[in-house]
This record gives structure tokens, sequence and C-alpha cells, in this order.
């Protein structure tokens, strides 16, 4: 079974101390253990902002049943752009350009593409990239945000609506602190319900309840769910190519459908790299849209991992990653 060190160390120590085995589970079709347990709706304190992002996914998620029957061909293309807007940004934004600095913007390009980021409806910037660095930092232990080691839906989606659960990992988010310098990323996360509110009421007036649909209904849900994968399943199924003493694991079907995130095992070996798909093969639309803003100087200071970082990363340097 695939059980991190840390986690085995705890369940040594609890069993010296008199304690039973505790009785572990391990996901379907995968060799990762649930260790910890989180009840995602029952059993836990429930705050008023569990219950508004509790209440705001299950509004879309509803808003989406409505698609089979209010389908244009209309609704469909301008829900499949802001897709690629918004869905796209991000990876190209929140992920690789402002949690990890692996390429450098123009501010006015940097908060163009951070305010696309801002309408996949998955919180503000400061929030996301926030979470994401605390992610990296604790990956897999108890502080990671949405380790598998939880269960699979607890990080997929549960983590979401369980405030309580972020504010005792993290009483004091300290590690964001170069996005709360700059004015751009304060106001948004200020104003940020109204910008994803506002979007919907403007959908809805030019384009009706079936632009709603499609447009906010089923896009922000097609992005949720693709977005989460890369949270669960690339912990869970997959391969790894890199030694990086996690679960991350590289996944071609979420890779196609995320602009290249699935090649997540290569992302937490190389964390800086701007470039997930590191093999030819390894489609990453976001490297090449980054490439061609390279091409054209608008993307500068474009990291990559070196061949001797590359060989120290790798399994036969028998080398132990945390």
């Amino acid at each position: 079974m695939h059980i991190l060190k840390h986690d085995m160390m705890r369940f040594e120590t609890f069993v010296s101390q008199g304690g039973k085995e505790p009785k572990y589970r391990k996901i379907l079709m995968s060799d990762v253990v649930v260790t910890r347990k989180r009840d995602l709706f029952s059993g836990r304190k429930w705050n008023f902002v569990d219950v508004m992002m509790g209440g705001w996914i299950l509004s879309v998620h509803l808003l989406t049943c409505f698609a089979p029957f209010t389908f244009t061909w209309g609704a469909f293309w301008v829900a499949f752009c802001f897709y690629v807007l918004c869905g796209s940004g991000i990876t190209f934004s929140y992920h690789r350009n402002l949690a990890h600095h692996s390429f450098k913007l123009p501010k006015w390009l940097e908060y163009t593409f951070a305010y696309f980021a801002v309408h996949a409806a998955q919180r503000d910037p400061i929030f996301w990239v926030s979470i994401h660095r605390s992610h990296h930092q604790y990956v897999e232990s108890d502080k990671d945000p949405h380790s598998p080691t939880f269960g699979f839906w607890f990080s997929h989606i549960g983590w979401l609506f369980d405030n309580s659960y972020l504010i005792e990992k993290y009483k004091e988010r300290k590690n964001v602190e170069d996005l709360k310098s700059q004015l751009f990323y304060r106001f948004i996360r200020r104003t940020y319900s109204w910008h994803i509110l506002g979007f919907a009421a403007i959908v809805y007036a030019l384009g009706g309840f079936s632009y709603l649909v499609w447009v906010v209904g089923v896009r922000i849900t097609v992005t949720y769910h693709l977005t989460f994968l890369v949270n669960s399943a690339c912990h869970i199924w997959g391969s790894q190519a890199w030694n990086t003493g996690d679960f991350s694991k590289n996944n071609l079907w979420v890779a196609l459908f995320t602009f290249g995130e699935g090649w997540h095992n290569n992302h937490h070996a190389f964390e800086y790299s701007a470039r997930f798909g590191l093999e030819w093969w390894q489609l990453d639309l976001c490297w090449c849209f980054i490439l061609f803003l390279e091409k054209v100087g608008l993307a500068t200071n474009v990291k990559l991992p070196s061949e001797s970082h590359k060989a120290k990363r790798s399994f036969a340097s028998g080398n132990k990653f945390k």
C-alpha cells in the first residue's frame, strides 16, 4: 500500500501506544490509501462562508441540469469560448504566473489574464494562490488543503465548502504577500462576488436563460470538475516519472482537457517550470501560448528545469524527496 513516511510513523506511534490498527482503505484502482477522516457534510460546523460556497456550487450544478432543454449552437460556442478564456486563465495566470512566478508579464497583461481567471469562479487570486502554495509546502500531510489521504471527494470538491478546516490549518496566510501588496489584487478580493454575479447578469440580459445556463452554469461546472481533477485524480491515478516523494501523477486524460495541467508529477518535480508537458508528446497548450508570448517579447524570465535538476529528480538518482 502506498502510504507516505509521515503517515506510517503516525501509525506506528499509534500502535506502540496500545491503539488498535486503524482500518485504512485504498481508493479504487489505485495504491493511494485514505488515512484521515473528514466528514463532508455532517459532524462539523458549517459557517457562513461554507453555506455561501456550498450554495453557489449547488446553484451552478442545478443550472446545468437545464442544459438539454436550452441548447442552442450560439449558447454552446459562447460558453466554449469563455471556457477557453477563463479556464486556461487558471493554469496560465493563477497557477503558472502568480503562484509559481514561472514567467513574467507586463503588469497590464498580467492583470488582464488574472481577471479572465476570476471568471472561472474559483475564488480570487489571493485566495487561490495562497491555497496552492500551501498545497506544495505541505503536500500529502495533515496541512495539505486537498490531499486524497482524506478521500477522493474531499480532495476533489469537499474542501471548498469546509472553510473551518482551512481556518484550522491556516490561521494566518502569510505566503501571498506579493499579491497582497498590489492594489489590483486587493480590490478583486474585496469585490470578487460582484464580478461573478455582474457577469451572470450581463449574460442573462444579452442572451436570456439559455445563455445563462450554458455560459454560466455549464461552463463553470465543467471548468470546476476539470480543475478539481488535478487535485484529486492527478494525486491518485496515472504514472510517476519523477521522484517527488508524494502522490502526484501524470494523467494524459486530465492534461488533454486542462491545457496541460494533467502533467502533475512533472509539475511537482519542477514546480517553478512554465512547461508542464516536458516530453515532446505531452500536449501542453498553455506552454504553447507562453512560448508564443515569449517569442513576441511579452513573456520574459521563462523558467524551465535544467538537466542537472532533472537528474536529481530522477528515480535512478536514488535521492529522497519530501
